[in-house]
């Protein structure tokens, strides 16, 4: 985390223009869930990535509980604290190291890390940073070279997936929902 941290400072420091995020962290846990739901099924690693991206986003024991009831009941919910970039970009990180430690992506754990990528303004170049912090994570982490070798196969493969899903997502977007 350190060097992922290092890396913002450097682009802030050398006045680069970073995204201006004003997202709330239940707006953030919301719309995320959403994104699990589409299917009408929440997998076990679904799961396990909304509870890290719970805990990464800081909500309280309660707080998930209450927009998952108010996404079933149609409610509107709180906005949450705003997420900085800064904040946006560790929170992702964190959520990016579950999932590959999993070892083998569904495509609903691609599609959760595309919206999250698509929500913190994660373009190409910081999707590079997060992938390099987390290559360092894995090589510190796993002192076996086949465990080492095969999580970092698999997040070379998810990035490339990542990529492309987020792409069609940003195609959408800027299309205005149209394929």
């Amino acid at each position: 985390m350190i060097i992922f941290r290092q890396c913002i400072q450097e682009e802030e420091n050398n006045g680069l223009d970073m995204p201006k995020l004003s997202l709330g962290s239940l707006n953030i846990f919301r719309t995320t869930v959403e994104v699990m739901l589409a299917d009408g099924v929440l997998t076990r690693e679904e799961k396990r990535l909304i509870i890290k991206l719970a805990s990464a986003l800081n909500l309280t024991s309660e707080e998930p509980g209450e927009i998952y009831s108010a996404i079933k009941e149609g409610r509107k919910s709180p906005k949450g604290d705003v997420v900085s970039v800064d904040e946006a970009r560790i929170i992702y990180t964190k959520v990016f190291e579950i999932a590959i430690v999993n070892a083998s992506l569904s495509r609903d754990e691609f599609r959760v890390l595309a919206h999250l990528r698509s929500i913190f303004e994660i373009d190409d170049k910081d999707h590079a940073i997060i992938e390099e912090t987390l290559r360092t994570m894995v090589k510190e982490k796993f002192e076996d070279p086949n465990v080492m070798e095969k999580m970092l196969a698999t997040l070379r493969d998810s990035v490339g997936l990542v990529g492309d899903i987020f792409d069609t997502v940003r195609k959408k977007t800027v299309d205005g929902g149209s394929s």
